[in-house]
């Protein structure tokens, strides 16, 4: 028996080493602080004055030192009753705890937390300068309820956000999760107000954002009221579709209102929305699901100079894709200013739009208002309210192009940076956008003018954890994962270690000096053009004589092969004829089949037409296992991490048995455990993929994606990801670094999940049988035959 305990001892040892030991790897080789251990984070509270950061988490609310990286935390739990009561209800014991989904300061100097509290939402009063939950008398913490103020379900998609010291939320207001509502969550009970519960109004949406503009009162001549603006993506009402279309909104109220005398009581007469438009007008490919919104001031101190960058997907794509898109406060005050959408019909016969009544539907308090009487939404006419009503959508959209698009990239979380930099004597500010993915990798994208260039990946947590949270102070970045906190820097020269990278940095005014040699930024009235750059890296580095990759693969796998471009200009591949390859951007997705084997060359027009081409990547694929030979190919990282959670799995399989042996041995092994019930306790909140990911590359730029090319404004740059299929879910990606192999068949998880759903051919006919043979029992039925058609009824958005 003492042997048999010493060998599971020593195989959970091996296990926990090979974790770390990928841990380490994962810091893609520059090392930043870090802090982990951290259950399910979810919201960011800074206080700019003292740089100690605030974060909700499972259970408890904890404050970081974002100088020194040192962490506090006070716990803030759901009683073992409550939690039972949750579960008795149907909802699982992870979900049945306490998520802080809310954190926001108080004029008095408290911080006021909600959390999800076992589906019944609470909110509590933390001190700041004892870092703790306020208390009763009696000892309980002193809480109240949280009911439209934070969601019921911890995944549940939410926004909030503070103004004037009152709270406004856009969150699910009942337990099932079915009714919506963006409301003024707190101050005087009679000024509660809250949307109208009606699909013209919000039609299933999901919240993403908020903003609070507050007027400047020296450039304000028109007294306009200040107002409070929400992201979200909604089931459209006006497209009558064979299936549900979704369509991503901003939607605005005004501060100051309380609502009507009559109509529209305890209800916003004052809320607009207007579809985000975000489409690439070369391909004519529209993104329609928003993400995440950045809201940032161009101009510092001007909330006129106010714009809202947006990650978008698409609804109707199969492959992952991220576009970035941004619209100006300017531009959504002129929609919101234009037509009202008019749906009202009956059956073919459209109506005259109804006339405006004056004052305008909607619109803000200003000092015409208030020299005509209406000093307070009181005192609005019923004719205005029932416009209002039966008309919140606006005609026109807002439309943009996108800054960038990436294909194969899931982003979730988005920042954004205003960095000034020269070109020879005038200055200009270059867009810096720092994106978080799913797969917890941190990329950085330069825009300037219709230019978008990738300059890094840094990867900082898992492929497990997303990028949930991006917090910029003080020229770092401190990222959060729902169980990592990374801080890293995000500005200066200094960060790009090579001349190809600092060539990719112009934008920002980086330039490589050779005699150092570092990237520094350039001097004012210093000009370096891009092509100068391109010219003398290529000299330095020998760029354009890259060594031959030998890629030894297998016959029915997918490789992508990469190419990475400095400057705007076009590349193309010489491959051997025959093969079957697709384009993404400049990289080259090959199908290895006998006809795919031989040299593949990237050759790109770096120096300008009059100059032979670059070779940017050469690849020799020949039918063989990947291997490791020399400097000609260098396994990838996805490849080291495959191999070592292939170990940990195999260490934790022996250490099960060595166990199931003991219990044996005992008398205590218990046949026909739950096991689901233990995978649901573990689960994340928070989506991410099932296949492990490993970083992309040994710097702090994967070369695996490629640089921009300038096409109408966008970025079509490609990621790691591949389309599902292929063989046995096999795909090699590979750059000028080496081989990135990805072997989605170690990971246990998709293979428990398989096995418990597989089951015999026979259930699996004998359920398609039974279902043919209802629907033709129905098909029979008389009341089922001949049924009228629904009449055509009078409806309004």
């Amino acid at each position: 028996m003492n042997s048999v305990t010493g060998l599971f001892v020593l195989s959970v040892l091996l296990c926990s080493t090979l974790s770390s030991w990928s841990a380490t790897v994962n810091s893609n080789g520059a090392e930043f602080p870090r802090l982990s251990g951290f259950g399910n984070l979810s919201t960011f509270l800074l206080h700019s004055e003292s740089g100690m950061l605030y974060l909700g988490a499972r259970d408890a609310v904890i404050v970081v030192d974002t100088a020194k990286l040192s962490k506090k935390m006070i716990e803030w739990s759901v009683p073992e009753d409550r939690r039972k009561s949750c579960v008795a209800k149907g909802k699982t014991e992870d979900d049945c705890r306490n998520y802080v989904r809310l954190l926001e300061f108080l004029d008095d100097g408290r911080i006021y937390a909600c959390g999800t509290f076992a589906f019944d939402p609470q909110c509590a009063f933390i001190n700041i300068s004892t870092f703790s939950l306020e208390k009763q008398d009696d000892g309980f913490i002193k809480m109240e309820t949280g009911k439209g103020k934070c969601p019921f379900e911890p995944s549940q998609p939410y926004t909030a956000v503070m103004a004037g010291g009152i709270l406004y939320t856009a969150v699910t207001s009942n337990f099932l999760g079915t009714m919506y509502d963006i409301s003024r969550a707190t101050g005087i009970e009679q000024e509660r107000i809250r949307t109208e519960q009606s699909i013209n109004w919000l039609s299933d949406p999901e919240f993403i954002s908020s903003a609070f503009i507050q007027e400047d009162a020296k450039n304000n001549p028109t007294g306009e009221d200040d107002k409070i603006y929400f992201f979200f993506t909604e089931v459209a009402k006006e497209y009558d579709l064979y299936t549900k279309v979704k369509v991503p909104r901003v939607a605005r109220v005004c501060k100051s209102d309380v609502g009507g005398m009559k109509t529209l009581q305890r209800r916003w007469t004052t809320f607009l929305k207007a579809q985000l438009v975000c489409e690439d007008r070369a391909s004519g490919q529209r993104f329609n699901i928003l993400t995440d919104v950045f809201t940032v001031q161009h101009q510092p101190g001007d909330p006129s100079s106010t714009h809202f960058y947006g990650i978008f997907t698409s609804q109707w794509e199969r492959e992952e894709l991220s576009a970035v898109c941004v619209y100006s406060l300017e531009e959504i005050t002129k929609v919101m200013n234009g037509p009202f959408k008019e749906l009202k019909k009956s059956c073919e016969n459209w109506i005259n739009p109804e006339p405006i009544p004056t004052p305008r539907p909607g619109q803000c308090l200003n000092s015409d208002q208030r020299e005509l009487g209406f000093e307070s939404s009181l005192k609005l006419p019923d004719k205005v309210l029932t416009f209002m009503r039966d008309h919140p959508l606006m005609e026109n959209s807002v439309v943009a192009v996108p800054l960038m698009i990436r294909y194969g990239i899931t982003y979730t979380k988005l920042a954004v940076t205003l960095t000034p930099a020269f070109s020879g004597q005038k200055q200009h500010i270059t867009t810096v956008l720092h994106l978080g993915t799913d797969h917890g990798e941190l990329h950085k994208v330069a825009v300037v003018g219709p230019n978008a260039t990738l300059i890094e990946e840094i990867t900082l947590f898992s492929a497990q954890e997303p990028v949930n949270n991006i917090l910029l102070y003080k020229g770092e970045a401190v990222v959060g994962s729902p169980h990592s906190l990374v801080k890293l820097p995000i500005l200066g020269c200094s960060l790009y270690s090579s001349c190809e990278v600092c060539a990719r940095a112009g934008g920002l005014g980086c330039i490589w000096r050779h005699n150092r040699p570092a990237c520094a930024m350039a001097k004012p009235g210093e000009v370096v053009e891009a092509e100068d750059l391109v010219r003398q890296c290529n000299k330095r580095e020998g760029l354009c004589s890259p060594p031959v990759i030998e890629m030894r693969v297998v016959e029915g796998l997918r490789v992508l092969l990469s190419c990475v471009q400095l400057s705007p200009r076009p590349c193309h591949w010489d491959h051997p004829p025959g093969s079957h390859t697709r384009h993404h951007n400049y990289d080259l997705e090959v199908q290895i089949t006998n006809k795919s084997l031989g040299i593949y060359v990237c050759l790109c027009d770096e120096a300008g037409r009059d100059q032979p081409p670059c070779r940017k990547a050469v690849y020799q694929l020949t039918l063989d296992n990947p291997r490791v030979e020399g400097n000609k190919a260098i396994a990838g990282s996805r490849h080291f991490m495959a191999s070592h959670i292939f170990l940990f799995v195999i260490g934790f399989m022996l250490g099960g048995i060595l166990l199931f042996l003991i219990y044996k041995r005992q008398g205590g092994m218990t046949v026909g455990g739950n096991s689901s019930s233990t995978l649901e306790k573990g689960r994340d909140l928070l989506h991410s993929t099932d296949t492990p990911q490993s970083p992309s590359s040994a710097s702090l730029l994967s070369e695996a994606v490629p640089i921009t090319e300038k096409r109408n404004g966008t970025l079509n740059g490609h990621g790691h990801s591949m389309h599902p299929g292929g063989h046995n879910g096999r795909h090699i990606y590979t750059n000028s670094s080496g081989l990135k192999l990805q072997e989605s068949a170690v990971n246990l998880a998709d293979e428990l999940d398989g096995r418990e759903r597989a089951g015999p051919d026979g259930e699996e006919e004998g359920l398609e049988e039974g279902l043919s043979e209802m629907e033709e029992a129905f098909s029979k039925m008389p009341c089922l035959q001949g049924a009228p058609l629904a009449q055509c009824e009078e409806s309004s958005i």
